[in-house]
């Protein structure tokens, strides 16, 4: 690839820019209006502005977005995380125009796209799920009584969602009417889809997820995992790679399950295979990101590859960069996500200009701001990424620690 659109903005756009321009290859932003001063703009090679005030008009606009590709005769377009990323429409619009998506094909996007078809799918594959009722539209009756054979507690999910949102936990059978008329009306609302799941809740589980990548070849690797299982509104807010307490049979076990997950679906590109782990050492399917996730960072220092690379590499026809036996953990990494928020005001975005901005100096900071910019409502809250690597994580988090004091906005 020559030239490449970065569909996004923020952190990651800037991330994609980093290693499109290592590898000599020509960067098209994009942007709404309120980015015109943004840092992804400044440093692209080329930046068109998308006008209009919506997401809708700007970042989501899939025929704008491929047009300007098209007009500076970009190879391919990497959409980052969020937005269009996980869009299986997208992703066949630009095969369509001849412009290739650094990313899975529509069939795997959709494939994950449904939490009750993804956990069809693995179940076939042999990847371990929690008791529960994974069918397409389940009426209430058959979701409380997959409720009562799993024994409460049970969680109940949108089969079309994300990011916490039409998910409701049910602690007994009096409570379960009421959190699913709750869970439906917030999933309609947010997807569009009220369609649910039910599944047996795995109480103090952790959140463990295995980074994939697979190749048009029939090539498949784990890049090991990360701990994600500090959240906040069911959304991470630390993570930490490799998890901590893993054997090396456990280890191999669930890389070689998140691998399986992939292969299941045909997938190319790189991947997160979720899953929830029990106080044993069980684990169980949860959902596939068919995207680059925002926490990539801990897996690239624990590896030493560049996974933006990868994604290219592969969007190319390329073979993986690396066999399983040629990767391996050294040392111990943890990220934690800066957000525009007030914790005086109930964590409520916090808008405004960043007057001074000092990053420590022993820590990879990505983001996408800088002093002056101005913090809107419009966006995501989340500016940056602070992320450290660390021989142990004793070290690592000492490092965190260091690092955060050093930290001024």
């Amino acid at each position: 690839m020559k030239t490449i659109l970065i569909a996004n903005r923020g952190e990651i756009a800037v991330r994609v820019m980093k290693t499109a321009h290592a590898l000599g290859i020509k960067t098209i932003a994009v942007y709404h209006p309120a980015d015109r001063a943004a840092l992804h703009v400044k440093q692209a090679d080329i930046a068109v502005e998308l006008p209009g005030s919506t997401l809708a008009e700007t970042y989501l606009n899939q025929p704008r977005i491929i047009e300007i590709a098209l007009d500076h005769h970009a190879d391919g377009i990497h959409p980052g995380y969020g937005f269009l990323s996980e869009n299986a429409e997208f992703a066949t619009r630009c095969a369509e125009a001849g412009i290739q998506f650094i990313g899975p094909g529509a069939e795997a996007i959709e494939a994950m796209g449904s939490k009750s078809r993804a956990k069809q799918i693995m179940e076939k594959a042999n990847v371990p799920l929690l008791p529960g009722f994974h069918g397409d539209n389940a009426s209430a009756d058959e979701l409380k009584k997959a409720a009562l054979e799993c024994g409460y507690p049970v969680l109940l999910k949108a089969a079309a969602g994300g990011g916490g949102k039409g998910m409701r936990i049910v602690e007994s059978e009096h409570q379960f009417d009421e959190a699913l008329l709750a869970a439906r009306r917030e999933a309609l609302n947010a997807f569009g889809d009220e369609t649910m799941i039910v599944e047996k809740l795995l109480v103090n589980a952790r959140h463990i997820e295995v980074q994939v990548f697979c190749d048009r070849h029939d090539n498949g690797v784990y890049l090991f995992e990360r701990d994600c299982s500090v959240q906040r509104r069911h959304q991470k807010v630390i993570e930490e790679a490799p998890a901590p307490g893993l054997s090396e049979s456990l280890r191999q076990q669930i890389g070689e399950a998140a691998v399986r997950a992939a292969k299941a679906i045909g997938y190319e590109g790189a991947g997160t295979v979720e899953f929830l782990m029990g106080s044993d050492g069980g684990f169980y399917f949860m959902e596939m990101n068919t995207r680059l996730q925002v926490e990539h960072p801990v897996t690239e220092l624990i590896t030493g590859q560049d996974l933006v690379a990868w994604q290219i590499a592969v969007a190319s026809g390329e073979r993986l960069p690396r066999a399983q036996h040629e990767l391996s953990i050294s040392g111990h990494a943890i990220e934690v996500r800066l957000y525009a928020e007030n914790p005086e005001n109930g964590f409520l975005p916090s808008i405004g200009r960043i007057d001074r901005l000092h990053w420590p100096i022993d820590a990879r900071i990505d983001t996408g701001v800088c002093e002056g910019d101005h913090i809107t409502s419009l966006f995501d809250p989340m500016i940056a990424k602070i992320i450290v690597c660390g021989e142990s994580r004793n070290d690592a988090i000492n490092q965190m620690s260091r690092a955060l004091n050093q930290t001024h906005i």
